[in-house]
């Protein structure tokens, strides 16, 4: 008996479970989901938010803070952040939130924030690598790294890495990467990593 691809796809058993399958994660994404209706207090944690002036990282930090968590916001920007902290207290009722600065495209301004929060911090039970950036120009920082490599991957790398013994000291403790769904639009070139070999494509 020949055997072949299309005798499997075209078989019955293969058809019906594809559709079951189908109406199943139709039926779930209909549902709504409520996070006011889930009952977790993080009264006594401490959460990081990278990124948390705007977008999915501000309602992250939101979210955080209304359940009482110390939230740490972590932002590029004094003004937007000193906004979003404001905003974020009141929204909350929860003045336990607080701003620092971190550029997380320069290696050493995520070192410099690793040192204050392990200095200050006595404890981390949350850190979630919300801040990135697409449609970067093409640029090199000045550790001679690409923008967006930097700006994406390296400095969220490292931020991770100098925070993990603080977060193993709080065990336990979770660690929330926020991702995009762009990565399947490109090939892994390691001459990219110094801004070589490049080629920009804004997004429309």
């Amino acid at each position: 008996m020949e055997w072949s691809w299309t005798g499997v796809l075209y078989h019955p058993g293969w058809v019906v479970s594809t559709v079951i399958l189908g109406l199943v994660v139709r039926m779930q994404r209909k549902g709504s989901w409520n996070p006011r209706a889930c009952p977790v207090d993080l009264t006594g944690k401490t959460a990081i938010v990278t990124g948390a002036n705007t977008g999915i990282g501000k309602f992250i930090a939101l979210d955080l803070a209304h359940r009482k968590a110390r939230v740490i916001l972590a932002c590029r920007s004094q003004e937007r952040g000193q906004a979003a902290l404001e905003e974020i207290r009141r929204k909350s009722h929860n003045s336990n939130v607080h701003l620092q600065l971190v550029d997380t495209s320069s290696l050493r301004s995520v070192r410099d924030f690793a040192h204050r929060i392990n200095q200050e911090e006595k404890r981390l039970d949350i850190l979630v690598n919300n801040a990135g950036a697409s449609g970067l120009p093409k640029a090199m920082t000045s550790e001679g790294l690409e923008l967006s490599f930097a700006t994406n991957h390296l400095g969220p790398f490292l931020l991770t890495n100098l925070l993990l013994d603080l977060m193993k000291r709080s065990a336990p403790a979770r660690i929330v990467n926020v991702s995009s769904a762009n990565h399947w639009r490109g090939v892994v070139d390691f001459s990219h990593f110094h801004g070589e070999n490049l080629t920009y494509r804004l997004d429309s």
